[in-house]
Formats: C-alpha cells, structure tokens, sequence
C-alpha cells in the first residue's frame, strides 16, 4: 500500500520516481481542496450543448451518471492556471527532468456506483509523444471501497503486451504486483505514462472524483489541440470494445447510457 508522500519541489521526489514509476506529492492544503470542489461542480453543471467541452455519462445501478469531462480548460480560467503553472506544472517539469507542457485534462467522477478500469497503460492512447507523464489529483478521498488506484512499482521500461482492447494482457496482469494507492483529497499521485494501473468500481456511498492532467514534453511541442482533434477523429470512425468509450482504449468498464 502506497503510503509515502513528499511536499512540492523535494528532490527525493524525483528520485523516488525514476526508481518506482510514480510518486506521492501533498499538492493542495484544506483551502485549495475546498476551491477545487467548486470549481468541479461549476464544470460538471455545464451543459453539452453549450461548448467544446466533453461529458461522458455512464449507466449505474442508480441511473445514468456523469463519469468524465474533458478538454474544460479553454473554458475554465482558474482551472487552466491550476493545472498550466505554479506547484503542478513545475512537478511535471522536475519529474520529466525537463520543461513540461499540458498534453490533455480529464475529469473523472467515479460518482457511487461508477465503474472502475481494467488494467493499462496510458502511453498506448497518448499519440504524437514519447515523454509524458500522468497524475490524478484527488478531489474527493480516495480508498479501496470507492474504487482508488492500484499501481505496479518498477514496471515502467515498455508497453506491455495487450489484448484486443488495447489493455495489458490477462496473462501479464496476473502477475503483476498490484499496489493500492489511497489517496486523501488535496495530495497527487504522478504516474509514468508506462506504468500498469487499475482501479475499481465505487462501492461505497461516497463519490471519488479526480482530475487526471497529463503533461509532455515541451521539446516535442504543445500538442494538446493535435491530441483532441485526432482522439475525436478516431473516436467518430470506429469503437473499442462494448462499454462506454471515453478513451481511444477500452480500459472504462462503464455500462453505456441507452
């Protein structure tokens, strides 16, 4: 169980990173955690028909719900500060080892009864790039009831082999080392894009949201725009699988909204 964490800027971070492929970092104090909270309510309450953002709803045992939004931070000015300077970028810079650039954002709900993801790697949906990296930053506490993420440690050297949905092998997910990451609201879990994750469904009563910025490399250039016009392309031509998509992989296990 994931349990160590370290504050913004320590260079044993990136240490611990290079070594494990992830690494805990306290963010975000009370205050903050409790800005953000308004901040994704306001995004969650937009509605589809009024902008370039992107909901995804998935059908739960309590009715269909609101399980990702994404491309919001055109739309959302304190948002985009958040997650393009200060404490997160200059985490995503000091993990990556050189000046990072924001690839994509992503909102995921896991609302109580949500569903969870199968077991993957995010460098095999990431197009255009080689050097990113990945976090989730928890809005809500994150623990094993209400579905937080598991990692594997030290596995992060490759793209695993995959099955027909571009997740990793069953074969290969049996025997990994899974670890559960609980997460308190306010800390950020930073991930290489190659490292295995998973979590599962929110069984519990209370909701676990978090936002999932990723960052690459500024060398290779700003790309989030190239990454949203080729997602939605891709998307529009062909499916992954029989859950609701909201990946250019099928790792969502979320019932469709019929």
């Amino acid at each position: 169980m994931i349990v160590q964490s370290f504050l913004p800027g320590d260079v044993e971070a990136k240490a611990f990173f290079d070594e494990h492929g992830w690494v805990l970092i306290e963010t975000l104090d009370e205050q903050g955690v409790e800005q953000l909270r308004q901040w994704i309510d306001e995004i969650s309450a937009w509605r589809d028909e009024d902008g370039h953002w992107l909901h995804y709803r998935e059908m739960t045992d309590f009715g269909p719900k609101l399980c990702r939004t994404e491309n919001f931070t055109p739309f959302h000015e304190p948002i985009r500060e958040l997650l393009t300077t200060g404490v997160m970028l200059d985490s995503a810079s000091m993990l990556m080892g050189e000046q990072a650039v924001l690839y994509k954002e992503k909102i995921n709900y896991k609302l109580v009864g949500g569903a969870g993801y199968a077991p993957h790697q995010d460098a095999p949906a990431y197009p255009f790039i080689d050097s990113h990296i990945s976090c989730m930053v928890a809005i809500d506490d994150a623990d094993e009831v209400n579905g937080c993420l598991e990692v594997v440690s030290g596995c992060f050297g490759e793209v695993l082999p995959m099955n027909d949905v571009g997740c990793i092998s069953e074969i290969v997910v049996s025997r990994l080392k899974w670890e559960l990451a609980p997460i308190r609201a306010g800390q950020t879990l930073w991930f290489h894009s190659r490292t295995p994750h998973r979590s599962g469904s929110n069984n519990s009563d209370r909701d676990r949201r978090a936002i999932y910025p990723t960052y690459n490399a500024l060398s290779e250039g700003d790309l989030r725009d190239a990454y949203y016009e080729a997602k939605l392309e891709q998307m529009a031509k062909h499916t992954v699988g029989d859950n609701v998509q909201v990946s250019l992989i099928g790792d969502f296990q979320g019932r469709p909204v019929k």
